[in-house]
């Protein structure tokens, strides 16, 4: 006989664990075990995987009680014996590309600075690199063919490219060009073979795929109505929020952004796509649309923006994350968010292992954790004491996100945003206004520019607004406190974190903070009216 109700045994399993957590142990060990092996080369990767296989049979022995006279239980021996065949397959990947890249031929070839010519398939759209002397750009590449003293090497490998911009800028993803230049070894442990630094422009250029030249176009299209529309800081920031691309944006609000702690909306990002996706959700489900197409047509919108706005790992990476997030938030289904977040992470690192030491990855896995874990229970806290919903979800989601990134950051840039919650409150409202206007002036530009421009007016006092809180809270004394990078840093940011939201917990103290607060408000509001 069969029955919808739950037995009172799985229900009060359920109740006292809300989320199932039985990847959680798999995906840290293989992320640890991945980002050990290219941190520290192909012997760090084996002592990590022998490391992780002892620790993951220590804790399992320790949780079973295991004696003599009492086995191991059958679902615990299962569980354990998952996540060894996990760790073991996980660093037998990374030792071997780990190993195959230290005998490289290029990597030889970058130890002696060697000069080069290379043929190369562009990743990634070239980023603007912030050095003294003349504007150059970086872009990240994959080797076909490399010549080094007269030697023909057909080989793979990824290098990065350091080059002029005004030679380069133009040069879109999915391009195969030849590149003269002077080999390096890498900036910093990202599985890449070297870098090719050159002073010219390219030595040959092919013509752009159909796909890429459209999303090139796209691209342009929207900064040529941005900088036809509106002001220079405003029009350069437009095309950071919508689709990444900050190649027009104003250096002083890029370190205004970074000393609010807004930086992460200038790059694409899970936000991005929950956005875009939640907007034509709305759309479709109020013109009734059923379900089955709904989900074709959401489907097809994420494929396209990820062709827009570039198939690189990060952006793919983004695009999991906000679908995992929109999903757990439209369902409500938070038991299940923590499996999916944790099987896109195990599936991201198989196919793409260097995102185990990439730092957007590790800021998109813990915002992303902050936003299906911590964000509902703090809004269902807020609600509980007499909030609105929709006040409870933006001080939710921007303290969660912050607070469960600020070791991240602090231990990356050695920096501890103090304003970073209170900015981030405060432009939430505009974001999502800000990034639908400029995805559909986007596509509205592809007709008429005239009439985009005038679409693109709506998004005009948004952007004012998120440019004026950006500077009003780098304004702030003492806005970014300095911390040791590294793991101390982490540390340190993790403790005071817990330290704050403990002493919330005491009405006095909570008072306290919203009168500071308000009065910050207060000061602030007036500064910027005088």
């Amino acid at each position: 006989m069969t029955t919808d109700a739950a037995s009172p045994t799985t229900a009060g399993a359920e109740e006292f664990l809300p989320f199932d957590v039985r990847l959680v142990p798999a995906a840290a060990v293989c992320w640890s075990i991945t980002a050990i092996g290219i941190l520290g080369g192909p012997g760090a990767a084996l002592v990590a995987t022998a490391a992780a296989v002892a620790v993951v049979l220590l804790v399992a022995m320790a949780l079973c009680g295991v004696t003599v006279r009492r086995p191991l239980p059958g679902s615990s021996t299962a569980g354990a014996a998952a996540v060894i065949v996990l760790a073991l397959c996980f660093g037998g990947a990374i030792w071997l590309q780990m190993r195959a890249l230290a005998e490289h031929p290029v990597a030889s070839a970058a130890e002696n600075r060697a000069w080069i010519t290379a043929s190369v398939q562009l990743e990634e759209d070239p980023r603007r690199l912030s050095a003294p002397g003349s504007p150059t750009v970086m872009l990240k590449a994959e080797l076909t063919r490399v010549d080094v003293g007269g030697e023909a090497l057909y080989v793979g490998g990824r290098v990065s490219i350091i080059a002029p911009e005004s030679s380069w800028s133009a040069l879109l993803p999915g391009q195969e060009i030849t590149v003269r230049g002077r080999l390096g070894a890498p900036i910093r442990p990202d599985m890449s073979v070297g870098v090719i630094r050159t002073s010219g422009p390219p030595v040959t250029v092919a013509e752009p795929g159909i796909v890429s030249a459209a999303a090139g176009t796209f691209r342009s299209k929207l900064a040529e109505v941005a900088q036809n529309s509106m002001p220079p800081d405003r029009a350069g920031l437009l095309p950071g929020l919508v689709v990444g691309d900050v190649s027009r944006l104003d250096e002083t609000v890029v370190e205004n952004f970074r000393a609010a702690g807004l930086t992460h909306l200038t790059a694409v990002s899970g936000a991005n796509f929950s956005i875009v996706i939640g907007a034509v959700l709305l759309v479709l489900r109020g013109i009734g649309i059923g379900p089955r197409a709904t989900v074709v047509v959401a489907f097809f919108v994420l494929v396209a923006f990820v062709v827009v706005a570039r198939p690189s790992p990060s952006v793919v990476r983004a695009a999991v994350m906000g679908s995992i997030g929109l999903l757990a938030l439209v369902t409500g289904r938070r038991r299940q968010a923590v499996p999916a977040l944790c099987g896109a992470v195990l599936g991201l690192l198989a196919w793409w292992p260097r995102l185990a030491v990439d730092v957007g990855f590790v800021l998109s896995v813990f915002a992303t954790a902050g936003l299906v874990l911590v964000a509902p229970i703090w809004v269902d806290w807020l609600r509980a004491r007499g909030w609105p919903r929709a006040a409870a979800e933006v001080v939710a989601v921007a303290a969660a996100a912050h607070a469960v990134t600020a070791p991240v950051v602090a231990a990356m840039t050695g920096t501890f945003s103090v304003v970073g919650v209170a900015a981030n409150v405060l432009v939430a409202p505009v974001v999502a206004p800000i990034t639908v206007v400029g995805i559909v002036t986007a596509v509205i530009a592809t007709v008429s520019i005239s009439f985009a421009e005038l679409t693109a007016q709506l998004a005009s006092a948004p952007l004012w607004w998120l440019i004026a809180v950006a500077e009003r809270a780098a304004s702030v004394p003492a806005a970014g406190i300095v911390t040791p990078d590294g793991p101390w840093g982490a540390a340190l940011a993790a403790f005071a974190t817990v330290a704050l939201l403990a002493a919330l917990r005491f009405t006095v103290i909570r008072w306290a903070a919203a009168l500071l607060a308000i009065a910050a408000l207060a000061l602030w509001t007036a500064h910027a009216l005088w």
